[in-house]
């Protein structure tokens, strides 16, 4: 590569630093010319985030790459690149697994056979003298890096350097210095800011609009209602929110209401003194004193009984509580998170929740969308949990076949992401098994998942012309509502789970990925019990 086509490469990214552009857009420029100077099968800009690698931007990846997570112990290949200052190439015969093994676009339409990638090269990003992530390239056969020159790569994981850097600060300078507005931000781009707990993943319109209230309640001492189906995802908005406000020092208390008899609900909330019931052998603090200062998340709000409701309403108003068995106040400061997955305006109509209790709930509502209103989030999403699975399985690669992608973007999802979470878990547990010997990739392909979607159906070589339910043969399907149809579907498939185990509600929620709790809701809310 002469130095002036080099240049002429370079030129428009460094054009770019003075623009305003989505960072997305500027990632996505920046691999579109990394592959043009480098012919290669694929490219990836990765984020070092502790000692995780986060995909900010793909080139010739599946999909589901932007949605995994890659443990840096578990991928040596990063560890080595990231040891390195300089641009490294691994050897053809190289005994380290390549993180991209069957995750090439090229590979797509194979089930088997030559999956790995043959030559592999990459750079890390410095940024303020300290590794920021790394730049990655991929070719499905061997020697396609021989003619590369080192040199130019290294120019130009500089000139990524520079425009990551240059977002970053733009980023920064957006949220006017504020360190709220800061975690916030760091949410929006699908940062987990504490241990252990999963990240708010999804580029969809509906999952921006969400990041970007997150990003606007979360400075306030607003109260919070977060509505959405089960398995939406609603208690790691309510962690997003906390840790984005400005009581993030200070703990996060979480009940759930739907898990605890009415009887012990008040002294949960409240705390109770010593005799005050039978078994009260000591003072306790509830749930309000615990989280003083902090934020109290109150899971299936909408489970509460009527006259717990009436003395929450004078807590939040107050902000003074009784323990039970006591006359005397104690004085909290609590910033209160609600979720449901219930409609609580409609549940005030039917008289089954206080008006008052909720307008003060729904200070600031949260709407968590459905897992079928997300797009190709559910792809990304799926990635994520085709990474875990992988570690755990101890498995090279893990990956998706086309057919079993268009079945996760054909099915509605009723169960949400915990329904995906459970499905990709057992689906490549399943096929793992029909292995004599374990393989170091495994391809998921549409019958593995199991899904009654079309693509489904076509691998499994059914035919898809079932007439719909309730409409005998010849007639024509009456259009229908998106939530009535969904709710059709919701109580074939619970009402067909509860048939094949006899009503048993926990064999049911194993099947269908659901709390049994939850699942129970449903089935009543269905008519089915």
């Amino acid at each position: 590569m002469t130095s002036k086509a080099l240049l002429d490469a370079l030129l428009p990214l460094v054009a770019d630093l003075s623009r305003e552009i989505d960072d997305r857009e500027r990632y996505r420029r920046l691999l579109h010319t990394l592959r043009a100077l480098f012919p290669c099968d694929a490219a990836a800009l990765l984020r070092l985030e502790g000692d995780v690698l986060v995909p900010l931007a793909i080139d010739g990846l599946s999909g589901d790459t932007l949605g995994r997570r890659f443990r840096i112990a578990d991928h040596p290949r990063f560890g080595v690149l990231l040891a390195h200052a300089a641009p490294t190439r691994f050897p053809s015969d190289s005994a380290l697994p390549d993180p991209y093994d069957g995750l090439v676009d090229g590979l797509n339409d194979a089930r088997s056979g030559e999956l790995e990638v043959h030559d592999c090269m990459g750079c890390t990003l410095t940024v303020n003298g300290r590794p920021w992530g790394l730049v990655t390239l991929d070719a499905l056969g061997p020697g396609r890096f021989d003619g590369v020159d080192m040199a130019s790569l290294q120019a130009f994981a500089a000139l990524a350097a520079a425009t990551v850097n240059v977002a970053e600060r733009i980023n920064h300078l957006s949220q006017a210095g504020e360190q709220a507005r800061q975690r916030a931000e760091a949410y929006r781009l699908g940062l987990e800011e504490s241990r252990g707990r999963r990240e708010l993943i999804g580029q969809s319109p509906a999952q921006r609009q969400l990041m970007e209230e997150i990003r606007m309640a979360a400075p306030s001492d607003m109260t919070v209602l977060v509505s959405g189906e089960t398995g939406t995802g609603k208690e790691l908005v309510a962690h997003a929110l906390h840790t984005a406000s400005p009581r993030a020092h200070k703990p996060m208390i979480s009940l759930n209401c739907a898990a605890l008899p009415d009887t012990l609900v008040e002294s949960e909330l409240f705390g109770h003194v010593r005799g005050a019931f039978s078994g009260a052998v000591a003072d306790r603090r509830g749930k309000f004193e615990m989280a003083d200062g902090g934020t109290l998340f109150l899971d299936e709000v909408g489970e509460l009984p009527l006259a717990v409701q009436a003395k929450l309403l004078r807590v939040l108003q107050s902000g003074q509580l009784q323990r039970v068995g006591s006359d005397r106040e104690h004085r909290v400061d609590v910033r209160l998170i609600a979720a449901t997955n219930r409609d609580l305006a409609e549940e005030v109509k039917r008289g089954h929740f206080r008006a008052d209790f909720y307008h003060r709930l729904s200070v600031f509502p949260i709407r968590v969308p459905p897992l079928r209103e997300r797009g190709r989030d559910v792809l990304l999403l799926a990635g994520y949990f085709l990474e875990q699975n992988r570690a755990r399985l101890g498995l090279t690669s893990l990956r998706l076949f086309p057919d079993a992608q268009r079945a996760l973007l054909e099915y509605p999802w009723p169960g949400n992401i915990r329904e995906l979470e459970h499905l990709v878990g057992r689906s490549a547990l399943r096929a793992l098994a029909t292995h004599a010997e374990r393989p170091a990739i495994l391809t998921l392909d549409a019958t593995a998942l199991e899904l009654h979607t079309p693509a489904a159906r076509s691998a499994s070589g059914e035919i898809a012309a079932a007439a719909p339910t309730g409409t005998g043969q010849g007639q024509e399907a009456k259009p229908t509502a998106l939530r009535e149809a969904v709710e059709r579907y919701e109580r074939e498939l619970v009402g067909d789970s509860l048939q094949r185990h006899q009503g048993n509600l926990a064999a049911a929620a194993r099947e269908l990925g659901l709390d049994r709790a939850n699942l129970n809701r449903l089935a009543r809310r269905l008519g089915l019990r």
